[in-house]
């Protein structure tokens, strides 16, 4: 390139050798929890779906395609719509107070779901959860790179990652209790509440991060690249595109098989809803917790030694998780256990262990990403990310399954969804390969990355 050509393109703003932290000690564990306890509200909000649709279906008279298509695709197009414009937004703007903003308005329309005359206006509802949800996670999850180092990123959002179990513990665990003895109406207003205060105390209590400030290289002002240039630049990053695809069949099983045990539990072991939304909840969600803060720790201790660990964990993890997930859904013995009232059934044991391995995945592949992009382009990138998880593991997955438990009534009768579930793991197979594919990839692009510090 001629020296006045290079003359002529337009200069980036000016840089910062090292940025300070405005937010340390305390106050970045502090932010942490608060924007954990933003994440698990988002998904209460969207878990709270699972032990609903029962009595949804019923009320509303419709299909086990149509609950696929109310739980997944209707509230996942226009989460993909609007995210990756959230994305971009977020990389140009202060974060905390979009993610509070969204946060409130998600929220509200989460207690709207709950005042719904009928299927399509319940369907508008969640399309309102859906349009504020699109505007947090991917900026959470910069904040928390600007706080934390590297070498602490993954245990970091293993944190940050619990929010889908605590959500699934409430919204499935408390969530049925409230719809088995007040109705599902209830069940919505009740769970929108938190969501506010959680809203709040994010706008009220937390500060903005410096952009950039635990990246040990010079850092572009936010915002001067264009909007094509960093989506050129992300498709030509093979770790991006190789994580983000085998995320997306990760996030294809995982919100299918997270959105329809409770109905897998209530029709195939004759369980109560309330029991088996406990199940769900109680031990589902605990052990997921426990899968991914293992998973987090392990992802820091191994990679210091060989940076392969950062993807080869969730590997590992997965299959490890397939086999459980097989003797859960197959195992059809009556055999249950009575504790404190609830009736469990022994294939439980198997759920239970399939939790902790099929969690590995989410905190490290978060961390790696945020390792091999830069800050002023993170946001963007992890919208890009959660658009794919989002529209084709949350919209396509729940919709798979009701369709494919409709095509097997024939043959399966009530056990149908016991075999949609089943099919559903393949999928966790294929996501292991795409993961262990993109090892080579994610270690050159770490190499040049550092390079350039």
């Amino acid at each position: 390139m001629s020296a006045s050509a290079a003359a002529s393109m337009p200069q980036p703003a000016a840089t910062k050798a090292q940025p300070i932290s405005n937010v340390q000690g305390w106050r970045r564990h502090y932010l942490l929890l608060v924007l954990l306890f933003v994440y698990a509200m988002s998904m209460i909000d969207r878990q709270i779906m699972g032990v609903l649709i029962e009595p949804i279906k019923k009320e509303m008279g419709v299909s086990d395609s149509a609950m696929g298509l109310l739980t997944g695709l209707a509230f996942a197009l226009f989460y993909s719509i609007l995210a990756v414009p959230f994305g971009r937004f977020a990389d140009r703007t202060n974060r905390r107070n979009l993610i509070a903003w969204c946060c409130g308005a998600w929220s509200i329309t989460t207690g709207l779901c709950g005042m719904a005359v009928g299927f399509w206006s319940l369907t508008a509802a969640r399309v309102g959860v859906a349009v504020g949800e699109a505007g947090s996670t991917a900026a959470s999850t910069t904040m928390i790179a600007d706080v934390y180092p590297p070498e602490q990123r993954s245990r970091a959002m293993s944190v940050f990652s619990l929010g889908p179990h605590l959500g699934s513990l409430v919204g499935l665990g408390v969530g049925a209790w409230i719809a088995q003895n007040y109705g599902w109406r209830t069940a919505f207003l009740a769970l929108a509440v938190p969501g506010v205060l959680a809203a709040v105390m994010l706008r009220l209590t937390c500060r903005e991060p410096v952009r950039g400030a635990q990246d040990a290289r010079p850092v572009v002002q936010a915002g001067v690249e264009k909007f094509s240039e960093v989506m050129l630049s992300l498709r030509s990053n093979k770790a991006f595109v190789g994580l983000g695809l085998a995320g997306m069949l990760m996030a294809f099983s995982g919100y299918a098989i997270g959105m329809w045990n409770t109905a897998f539990l209530v029709r195939s072991h004759g369980l109560q809803l309330k029991d088996a939304g406990a199940i769900m909840g109680f031990i589902g969600g605990p052990a997921a917790i426990v899968g991914a803060l293992l998973s987090g720790w392990l992802t820091d201790v191994m990679a210091k030694r060989d940076a392969r660990w950062q993807i080869g964990m969730p590997v590992l993890g997965i299959l490890l998780s397939i086999p459980l997930g097989l003797l859960f859904y197959i195992n059809d013995s009556p055999a249950q256990w009575q504790v404190a009232g609830l009736q469990i059934p022994h294939s439980v044991a198997y759920y239970g262990a399939f939790a902790v391995f099929s969690s590995f995945w989410a905190a490290p592949v978060f961390a790696a990403l945020t390792n091999v992009i830069v800050s002023t382009r993170l946001a963007t990138a992890l919208s890009v990310y959660n658009l794919l998880l989002t529209a084709v593991g949350g919209g396509l997955g729940p919709l798979a399954v009701g369709l494919l438990s409709d095509a097997f009534i024939a043959r399966a009768g009530n056990e149908s969804l016991r075999w949609a579930l089943i099919c559903m793991l393949g999928f966790y197979l294929l996501g292991a390969l795409i993961y262990a594919l993109s090892l080579k990839p994610y270690v050159s692009q770490l190499k040049a990355k550092k390079s350039m510090a």
